[in-house]
C-alpha cells in the first residue's frame, strides 16, 4: 500500500479487515498480441471493467509474451510495489507447452487460495461443461499480495472478476497486509530471489 492505504483500510460490516478502494495491477499473457505494435486485449479489457464498475483504480497494465520468465518477473515486480493491492493475469492457464502463468505465478506464492481455482472451475462447468477441466486457474498471496491467475477469454475473466476476485478481494488484501500496516515501504530489491 502506498501512503495513502491507511485512508482506504477499514472494516466492513462483519468486522473484517478490507482495502477499499483497491488497486489493481493487470498482466496479459499472449505471445500473439506481445508481438503487435497496437494489439487488442480483451481479457484485460474485461478485468478492468469488473474492477472499476465497483470503484476500483487499476493502476498498472502489462503485456507479456507466453514465457515463464517474462510471467513472473511482470508479477513479481507488481507484487513487490507497495501501491498494488491485488494483481490478476489472463492467459495462458490451458494445457498446451506455452501456457506456463499457473506456473510462473504459484512460484511466487506464500501461500495458496486452492479454493479461488475449485470455485471457479465450478462456475465454469455451468457455462463451458467439461472443457472446465482444463482450466488451470490458481490463486495465492505473493508478497502479501492476492494473485490471481485467470484464462484469457472475456466470458472467463467476466465469471471470475464479477462472481470471486471482486466481492472477496478487498477483504483478502486487508488481511493479508494487516501486520504491515504502518510499515516502511517495500522496494524490489526487499524481495530477493531464494
Amino acid at each position: 500500500m502506498t501512503s495513502d492505504g491507511d485512508d482506504r483500510r477499514g472494516t466492513d460490516h462483519h468486522g473484517h479487515d478490507v482495502i477499499d478502494p483497491l488497486h489493481v495491477g493487470i498482466v496479459t499473457v499472449s505471445s500473439s498480441r506481445a508481438s503487435e505494435s497496437d494489439p487488442d486485449d480483451p481479457g484485460g479489457d474485461t478485468i478492468q471493467e469488473a474492477f472499476e464498475a465497483e470503484g476500483h483504480e487499476v493502476r498498472e497494465r502489462l503485456l507479456v509474451r507466453d514465457d515463464y520468465s517474462a510471467i513472473r518477473t511482470a508479477v513479481r515486480g507488481l507484487v513487490a510495489r507497495r501501491d498494488i493491492d491485488v494483481v490478476c493475469t489472463t492467459g495462458g492457464t490451458g494445457v498446451t507447452a506455452d501456457d506456463v502463468s499457473p506456473e510462473a505465478t504459484a512460484s511466487l506464492f506464500e501461500r495458496e487460495l486452492p479454493g479461488f481455482g475449485e470455485l471457479f472451475r465450478s462456475l465454469s462447468w455451468d457455462e463451458v461443461g467439461t472443457r472446465a477441466m482444463a482450466s488451470r486457474a490458481t490463486a495465492g498471496i505473493a508478497v502479501d499480495t492476492p494473485v490471481f491467475c485467470l484464462p484469457g477469454s472475456e466470458s472467463a475473466c467476466e465469471t471470475a472478476c464479477e462472481e470471486l476476485i471482486v466481492p472477496e478481494t478487498p477483504h483478502l488484501a486487508g488481511l493479508a497486509t494487516r501486520h504491515r500496516t504502518g510499515a516502511n515501504d517495500q522496494t524490489l530489491a526487499d524481495y530477493r530471489e531464494e
